[in-house]
Order: C-alpha cells, then sequence, then structure tokens
C-alpha cells in the first residue's frame, strides 16, 4: 500500500513508519518543513495547505500530529496551540483527502482517551459519553474536525489511545528516569486507573484499523485491563528492580503540573471493546510485559 503518514517523527509516528516500510509498503511523511526526499511532502496545518499530489493514489492516511499535552503547564495560550494543532491539522488533512479523486479509503485518525473524562471505577468503552474538562472537550473538537473526510464517504477511525508504555517520549517517558534511580513512587492516593498500551501493541492496532473495513468511528487502543497507578508502580518497581518508596503528593504534582495534575491522578478505566469485538490480540496485555517490552532487548528481563 501507499500510506501517508503526519507525526511520523513523534514516538508513534516513527515506530508505525518502520514498521510500515519494513513490511514493503511506501510510506509519504507528510512536513512542514521542506521536503529533503522524495518519501517526503509539504503540509501546512496552520495555512489548511497539503501538497495533494502527494495524497494521490494513498489508500490510507494516518494522522499523529498534534502537540504535546505533557510538555508543558497548560497556560491559556498552551491549551490555544494544543486546541489548534489537532483542529487545524485534522481539517486540513479531512479537506485535503476528500477533494481526492479517487479519494483513499481510510482515515486513521489520531485520539486520545481524555474524551471520557474522570471515570473513576467506572469501566468505560466506545459508546459511553464524553467526559467534562478541558481534554473532554479538545478530544471532542479534535474528532468532529475530521467530518470532512466522513461526509466524503472515506472510512474514518478516531484512534483514542491511553498512555503508550515507552521510555522514549509521552508521560511515560518522564517516569522511566525516575524510576531507574530508585525515586518512583505512586502518584496521588495511586487509587487511579491508568489505561495503558505497550507502544508495540499501539502501532499494530493502528495498522490493524487500516487493514480492517469493519472499523470506525472511535476504537480505544488501550490494553484490556486498566491498572491502578499503585499497581504501575509496583510493576515499574518489579521490572526495573528498584525501589518504589517515594510517593509524589497530588499538591507537589499540582505545584509541577499545573492544571494537568488533575488528569494525571485522575482515573479512566477504559475498555477497548471494539478492537476486541474485531478479533484484535495483544502482544503485552499485561502491565509488566508492556513494561519489559519498553526496554532496549540487553536489558528485557
Amino acid at each position: 500500500m501507499r500510506i501517508a503518514v503526519t507525526g511520523a517523527s513523534g514516538l508513534i509516528g516513527s515506530a508505525l513508519t518502520a514498521s510500515l516500510t519494513a513490511d514493503g509498503h511506501e510510506v509519504v511523511t507528510l512536513v512542514r518543513r521542506p521536503p529533503r526526499n522524495r518519501g517526503e511532502a509539504r503540509w501546512d496545518p496552520r495555512a489548511g495547505t497539503v501538497d495533494a499530489q502527494a495524497l494521490a493514489g494513498c489508500e490510507a492516511v494516518v494522522h499523529l500530529a498534534g502537540a504535546p499535552v505533557a510538555a508543558r503547564r497548560w497556560s491559556a495560550r498552551r491549551k490555544k496551540v494544543l486546541l489548534d494543532s489537532r483542529v487545524d491539522g485534522t481539517a486540513t488533512i479531512a479537506r485535503a483527502m476528500a477533494a481526492l479523486d479517487p479519494k483513499p479509503r481510510v482515515l486513521v485518525a489520531g485520539s486520545a482517551i481524555g474524551y471520557y473524562g474522570d471515570t473513576g471505577d467506572r469501566f468505560v468503552d466506545e459508546d459511553s459519553p464524553a467526559g467534562t474538562g478541558f481534554l473532554a472537550d479538545l478530544v471532542q473538537a479534535w474528532e468532529a474536525a475530521a467530518d470532512p473526510a466522513r461526509a466524503a464517504g472515506i472510512r474514518t477511525v478516531h484512534a483514542r489511545t491511553g498512555l503508550v508504555v515507552s521510555p522514549q517520549g509521552g508521560a511515560w517517558g518522564a517516569l522511566f528516569p525516575f524510576f531507574r534511580a530508585g525515586l518512583g513512587g505512586r502518584l496521588g492516593s495511586g487509587r487511579q486507573y491508568w489505561s495503558f498500551i505497550s507502544l508495540e501493541d499501539e502501532v499494530a492496532a493502528l495498522r490493524f484499523a487500516v487493514d480492517h473495513e469493519e472499523l470506525s468511528g472511535p476504537v480505544n487502543l488501550t490494553a484490556p485491563e486498566p491498572r491502578t497507578n499503585s499497581e504501575v508502580t509496583e510493576a515499574m518497581g518489579r521490572v526495573l528492580h528498584r525501589p518504589t518508596a517515594l510517593p509524589v503528593p497530588s499538591f507537589a504534582l499540582r505545584a509541577v503540573l499545573g492544571e494537568f495534575a488533575g488528569d494525571v491522578t485522575g482515573s479512566q478505566r477504559v475498555r477497548p471493546q471494539r478492537l476486541l469485538d474485531a478479533g484484535f490480540s495483544f502482544a503485552h496485555p499485561d502491565i509488566d510485559d508492556a513494561i519489559k517490552a519498553a526496554l532496549p532487548p540487553p536489558n528485557r528481563v
């Protein structure tokens, strides 16, 4: 297949493009700078432009671009950056796909389990309603921005991704150094559920969504059994062979992270029902396995 990917330099995007290329697919990466080779094409989400010729002949587009949520405190200006980077980028891609003839058959667009808000101990799946708060509102606007593709008859999947277990980026990327140094511990009460997924399963699930025609709309990309933060902390200690006796109180998280601390200590118990119903098999359904898979091969135990 010929597949276009945005956000290809990020944690998930780089792993996805490597996987697709290794299997012989032709990957076109959309970049904001001048293209450096034939495998790159220019797009500008702020201006709403994309090299339509580069999308021609693509059977699928995987859109993962967006400013990182946990990179800095959520000022009003930062919130606008987070929202605009997702809504403008998704709308640009969706409109460009809708204008093509023939059209790509599928758009797999990045999304997040932040849609559900704080679910406490309650399991939620793709049929559950939206929650409240900044992230829930952001995700709803993010997904709605893909409407031009949907209206044009393009199968559209919203990949609602959980916490990706990797030392290379995302929320987990900030955790690994502390745990390796023996400074890791539960966050807040530790009773909040974390819906995690290994990077390998994330990439496999994105590819599964491209290939499986029965999937459309929201699809949760999380392991089947979320774990509490206390359970995750214990697993990190077991796998890395480090103590985990230094809890981080909620007030300290608020001092460092601001409003985002509420999402770190909030609980999201998410089930990937549509992936399971479609027959997707997780390589790392357990938290210990997901953490081990994130370590370099010589250090896996």
